[in-house]
């Protein structure tokens, strides 16, 4: 099977020279490509902030809440849905191509997504079956619009898997265009012609044009990603190893899950506590603050498959060497971009409404915790890649009780900065224990001081 420049990168060289040259012509590489995922990321989130606009003043207020809740578990419940096995194609498909087991690699290619698929459609069955069940104590208004969310889920499972396999071949564009870009241009395009030829744009019209433009994407991204593996992968018999796949693919789902959890436990647990003028201003505050993650995302979706190349070739030099850049390039950039927004803080927050600059101390106690995790890296998808996937969703599970904890203690008390200072002591707590276990389990000192190499 031949090899692109980028995966002769992994294979061990026999000359430190040639060690050295390769090294640089990669870190020149995973630049772009994480400078190309962060633009891309980046020109999402404006696409979807004004999309968000037209659609709340073409639907109205009621339709618009409507929407955004029944999407909101779109999104917690899609993000999740691939069990593990977008992750997991960064560690096994570079693993193979280093190994040269290339029925391996046509196995794992061929059925993850068909696994994804199948095991998505059962999710989507078992929700469908639960709304039914609670259909009594629901509002009439709600039932049809999570009816409708049922029958997309697979095709968000279909998409992340997707992106997994692209993003181990270096295809950023293919990985990320059709989710973050292409996705919400059809879905406002399409909301838009339906409101042009005045056919009432609701909650179900938007929800069924979701599914419409998440198909869409899906199976375009598809066919050329399909017609990129013809060229790189030459047909042949597939071996499977369907165990072996589920059970790394199951933790990195429980640490996704965490993730998530983590990331949402102050804005949800605030809900029982404090005004919604409150939580609204929190929720601007730490959205706008997010704005950082963007960097430390773009690093760990081009590195992870690297990460897993390296170790598979048995380079742990190039490895510390490669893991120490990918640290520096998250830390350095992530403190200048939190510094500026901390500059500009209170003009971004009047953006909202000129009452949401209350909320600029909010931003300046959550950055620390933002900072803390910048620090290390993305070591999280290296442990991932090495095999402790297990215990790194100990840690986001540590992680997560110790931000719940917190919460219901601070938030009764302090109100939103009590939420700011949970999440922050425990992104801290995080990075702590993600330090120590990857000390001890890998032997790397995953800081942005510090040599990586040490122990």
């Amino acid at each position: 099977m031949a090899l692109t420049s980028s995966e002769q990168v992994f294979r061990p060289p026999g000359l430190r020279a040639r060690i050295v040259d390769l090294m640089r012509g990669e870190h020149t590489l995973m630049q772009r490509l994480a400078g190309a995922a962060f633009l891309t990321r980046v020109a999402s989130a404006v696409v979807a902030f004004g999309s968000q606009i037209l659609l709340a003043r073409w639907m109205g207020s009621h339709e618009f809440g409507i929407y955004i809740y029944v999407w909101t578990w779109a999104l917690l419940f899609g993000q999740a849905i691939d069990f593990g096995l977008a992750q997991s194609a960064q560690r096994f498909i570079p693993e193979y191509i280093t190994r040269n087991t290339p029925a391996l690699l046509r196995g794992y290619l061929f059925a993850s997504r068909w696994m994804c698929i199948g095991l998505s459609i059962l999710v989507a069955i078992l929700c469908a079956v639960a709304i039914r069940i609670a259909e009594p104590w629901l509002s009439p208004y709600l039932v049809v619009p999570l009816y409708l969310v049922c029958m997309i889920l697979p095709a968000y499972g279909f998409a992340n898997v997707q992106d997994g396999i692209a993003r181990s071949y270096d295809w950023v564009t293919l990985a990320f265009v059709p989710s973050f870009l292409l996705r919400q241009l059809l879905i406002t395009g399409l909301a838009a012609a339906t409101y042009a030829l005045g056919l009432g744009v609701d909650a179900v019209t938007v929800t069924i044009i979701s599914g419409i433009a998440i198909w869409v994407a899906v199976i375009g991204q598809a066919l050329v990603l399909n017609r990129r593996l013809r060229v790189q992968v030459p047909p042949g018999p597939r071996v499977y190893e369907i165990r072996t796949w589920l059970a790394t693919s199951l933790p990195i789902l429980l640490v996704e899950g965490f993730y998530l959890l983590l990331a949402y436990t102050d804005i949800l647990v605030m809900h029982f506590f404090v005004a919604p003028q409150e939580a609204a201003v929190y929720y601007a505050a730490a959205k706008t603050l997010a704005l950082v993650s963007f960097i430390s995302w773009a690093i760990a979706a081009t590195a992870a498959h690297r990460f897993s190349a390296l170790h598979a070739a048995g380079d742990r030099g190039a490895l510390a060497a490669f893991l120490a850049t990918t640290i520096r390039w998250t830390f350095w950039p992530s403190l200048m971009a939190t510094l500026l927004l901390l500059l500009i803080g209170k003009q971004v927050l009047q953006l909202f409404g000129t009452d949401f600059a209350s909320g600029y101390h909010f931003m300046a106690i959550l950055s620390i915790g933002l900072l803390a995790r910048s620090a290390l890296g993305p070591v999280e998808k290296l442990l991932n890649m090495l095999g402790e996937q297990r215990l790194c969703a100990l840690v986001y599970a540590g992680a997560f009780l110790i931000n719940l904890l917190l919460c219901l203690l601070l938030i009764p008390v302090l109100g939103a900065v009590g939420a700011a200072i949970a999440t922050t002591v425990a992104l801290v707590a995080e990075c702590i224990l993600l330090f120590f276990v990857t000390r001890r389990r890998l032997g790397f000192h995953v800081f942005i001081w510090g040599n990586p190499t040490q122990i």
